[in-house]
């Protein structure tokens, strides 16, 4: 089976023609004109004023299940899945204030940052860092792959190398991003004799305890283990200064909501406070009140996703089946590289399990599986071990995976922000991007 693309064109971008497949008698698959967008608002099935996209569950009891309910795929305008790649000009880069070598850190770090290959910081580094150094709370609203992770490690090793006896916590939605995280400050801390522990869930708990054991200057970890290890008073929050929320908006979304409180409230009072997301919703706003002491709010502004990811959609013909389609088009060149989201776990599993049927090196993350397995496959894919990787929306935010070419929505995001989390794992380090988002 081949793919034609017609010479069709539109002025409108936004309305351009998407991927249609529709099975020729000869078998191939045809590109077929359609400014058809669907467009329907987002609404809440409960009447409840909210971001759109986003919904309180219940169950019989009309108790709060803690779960997302996702959309229909009428739920979301599909032309927002349409949108071309804008070349900024050399002009529009941004200026920092500052380099690394004038940041007041340890010259040790500095060293280290050096041989990282780091010499300029990224707009959320540049504006954070001499804020976060001077001990005050801090909100940082930016995208991930801004450099959020070096904007609070860096003046918090810092920290911990001025003072030996400071503690600091570092909440983070995903495994994947813990261990992401956990992996930079080591990199960071090479010499300077600085002991981190990572609690994720996943895996056993004992060389969880065994290493706490040991005093440790960074716990980084997920809200649910780090709750447990709290319950079993291996971890005593109120020795930490210091409390890192990362990717909160995400946290939030996922339902650890009542975790982050329980954590929160155990923490000292006197503490610096460190938020960090890529959304400011009303439920964000309210953490930042709960949480936070009259924080310094950062902003970055970034490229919109848009501006320099190509994307479209793949309407499937109802002569065809949403597999051939995909595997068709993984068969086509420049698709090099290529992160495939599924929305439950059964059927990322079983996606992944046919396309290595058929000779494709793939592998897949979802919540089934152990920790030790997921890192397994995203370790794979990072090196080029294999040349697919099938996720739910656990490996949508935060993870730095290089050289994607290409994301694929096999099955449509819930939101429109899981979306733009999702096309974010391509186009990064001005490298070009592709997204396309399969619609029935």
């Amino acid at each position: 089976m081949i793919f034609k693309k017609d010479s069709s064109s539109n002025k409108n971008r936004r309305n351009s023609s998407s991927y249609s497949f529709k099975k020729a008698s000869s078998g191939s698959f045809r590109k077929k004109s359609d400014s058809d967008n669907y467009s329907k608002k987002s609404s809440n099935s409960f009447g409840r004023s909210s971001a759109p996209g986003r919904f309180r569950s219940f169950n019989k009891n009309n108790k709060r299940s803690g779960g997302r309910r996702f959309h229909s795929s009428a739920r979301i305008d599909h032309a927002k899945f349409i949108n071309k790649a804008v070349i900024t000009e050399e002009s529009e880069k941004f200026i920092p204030e500052h380099n690394f070598l004038d940041f007041q850190i340890d010259s040790r770090l500095k060293n280290n940052i050096s041989e990282k290959g780091y010499s300029i910081p990224t707009p959320i580094q540049d504006k954070t860092i001499p804020y976060i150094l001077k001990g005050v709370d801090l909100v940082g609203i930016a995208q991930t792959g801004t450099g959020k992770t070096g904007a609070f490690l860096i003046p918090l090793i810092n920290k911990v190398l001025i003072s030996k006896s400071e503690q600091i916590m570092i909440i983070v939605p995903t495994r994947e991003l813990a261990t992401q995280i956990s992996d930079e400050l080591k990199s960071f801390t090479k010499g300077l004799y600085i002991n981190s522990v990572c609690c994720v869930g996943g895996i056993s708990i004992g060389p969880q305890i065994n290493s706490l054991r040991n005093f440790n200057n960074f716990i980084i970890g997920t809200p649910g283990r780090i709750k447990d290890l709290v319950n079993r008073s291996k971890i005593k929050l109120e020795n930490f200064s210091t409390v890192v929320l990362d990717e909160a908006d995400r946290m939030l979304d996922m339902g650890f909501i009542n975790d982050m409180k329980f954590i929160m409230s155990k923490m000292s009072k006197n503490r610096q406070t460190l938020f960090f997301s890529a959304t400011l919703s009303n439920e964000v706003e309210i953490l930042i009140k709960d949480f936070l002491n009259s924080p310094i709010r950062i902003r970055v502004a970034s490229r919109i996703t848009s501006d320099h990811i190509d994307q479209d959609v793949v309407k499937i013909d109802k002569n065809s089946t949403k597999f051939d389609v995909l595997v068709n088009l993984l068969k086509q060149p420049g698709f090099d590289k290529i992160l495939i989201f599924g929305r439950t776990k059964h059927g990322v599993e079983n996606l992944s399990k046919k396309l290595n049927s058929l000779g494709f090196k793939t592998e897949s993350i979802h919540g089934n599986k152990t920790q030790g397995k997921r890192q397994k496959a995203l370790s794979m894919f990072k090196v080029d071990n294999v040349k697919i990787l099938v996720a739910t929306d656990v490996a949508a935010r935060g993870l730095d995976i290089s050289g994607v070419s290409h994301v694929i929505n096999y099955d449509m995001p819930a939101t429109h922000e899981d979306y733009i989390h999702r096309i974010g794992r391509t186009g990064r380090a001005g490298k070009a991007g592709k997204a396309l988002t399969f619609i029935d």
